[in-house]
Formats: structure tokens, C-alpha cells, sequence
């Protein structure tokens, strides 16, 4: 069921807006996935502000301790960010807008969200790798979009 807050001027027979927000864990991957490499590297060298850290751990269901242990950062740190209103260098920018453009392509390939979180904990097609294990840096989580792009084409991963 949904609520709406009522206009002060409306009238009863009028709903107004919706109390709940929707598809704000999906608006980290519409503002933020950059498929260009170029433009990528650009805004990666602007510094992400510390709130797409914190939209992306959301979107994600990810901890925030462990998505800061993925970008190789202390959480303290980042929440030092915040209260500080610092953002993020451009090594850290650029993991994080990586990670959101694998788990955007994730999403679109497995379907959701949750069922490509299935796939980054399982190992990999004959070995005992997985995919989470590789994505703490920035080479490893192109390595993981290269395995789903040739899983998309039918390659067994």
C-alpha cells in the first residue's frame, strides 16, 4: 500500500505526492555508469563526492567496511571525507565509477541485482576463484567484465 502526503491547498479526492522515494538504489547506475573511457577517466580525476560511496554500498547491499576494503580504503576514512565535505581521489573516483559500470552490466546481464551477487561468490568454471575475490582492483574488475561479456556470447565462465 501507498501513502501520499496531502497538498495543504488540495482536496480530498486529489492524491498528492508519494511519501516514498522509488528506484534510488538504480539512480547510482543511471547518474554514475560511464561507458567511456575517456569521460570515465575525466570524472574520475574531478573526485567522486563521498555520497556515491554510500549509494553504491546501498544499491549494492553491500557493507559499507567492505566496499571501503574493495576501493582500499578505511571506512573511517571515507566517513572523514564526508564530515570533511572532501571528495574522493582520483584512484578511489575511478574504482568506485568502475565497480558501479561492472554491477550495472551485472545487472543487465544476470537480470538483477541479486542474482549477480550469486554469481560474483561463486567460482569461477573449473577453479576456485570468484569474481568478488578479483574486484579490489582496478584490473581485476575489468578482468570480471570481460568474464561476463563472453558469458553474454555463451562462453562457459
Amino acid at each position: 500500500m501507498v501513502y501520499y502526503k496531502q497538498n495543504e491547498n488540495s482536496k480530498k479526492s486529489k492524491v498528492g505526492e508519494p511519501v516514498a522515494t522509488y528506484g534510488v538504489g538504480s539512480s547510482v547506475f543511471n547518474r554514475y555508469s560511464i561507458q567511456d573511457d575517456y569521460k570515465l577517466l575525466k570524472k574520475a580525476r574531478e573526485g567522486l563526492k563521498t555520497d556515491v560511496f554510500y549509494l553504491l554500498a546501498d544499491a549494492i547491499n553491500m557493507p559499507e567496511k567492505t566496499l571501503a576494503s574493495v576501493i582500499n580504503l578505511s571506512p573511517r576514512t571515507i566517513s572523514n571525507y564526508r564530515d570533511q565535505e572532501k571528495g574522493l581521489d582520483p584512484i578511489y573516483s575511478e574504482h568506485l565509477l568502475k565497480l558501479i559500470n561492472l554491477y550495472n552490466f551485472g545487472k543487465d546481464i544476470f537480470g538483477n541485482l541479486d542474482e549477480f551477487t550469486l554469481w560474483m561468490n561463486r567460482p569461477f568454471w573449473n577453479s576456485e576463484d570468484k569474481p568478488i575475490d578479483f574486484i579490489s582492483t582496478s584490473g581485476g574488475v575489468d578482468l570480471v567484465y570481460e568474464e561476463i561479456e563472453k558469458l553474454a556470447q555463451g562462453y562457459p565462465v
